[in-house]
């Protein structure tokens, strides 16, 4: 899988069924190992002069559907 393929998909969290955002880019470490995905949240009119890029780590990836990526937050 490549990660134009990720960021293809929605991010939903599997807590509310809400769509968090999209993937924007990944986080790797010095040991070129992926630790999370960035996403874009979604943007809400109140929300556009704000950060609106979250990390998501890789273990808080529940799984990785053809259209979706369903995520559990803490």
């Amino acid at each position: 899988m490549k990660i134009s393929d990720l960021q293809e998909k929605d991010v939903v969290d599997v807590s509310d069924g809400k769509k968090i955002g999209n993937i924007v880019d990944i986080s790797i470490d010095r040991n070129g190992n992926m630790h999370g995905i960035l996403v874009e949240k979604y943007k809400f009119f109140f929300s556009l002069f704000t950060n609106n890029i979250i990390e998501i780590k890789w273990n808080q990836i529940e799984k990785i559907g053809k259209d979706v990526i369903l995520v559990k937050l803490d």
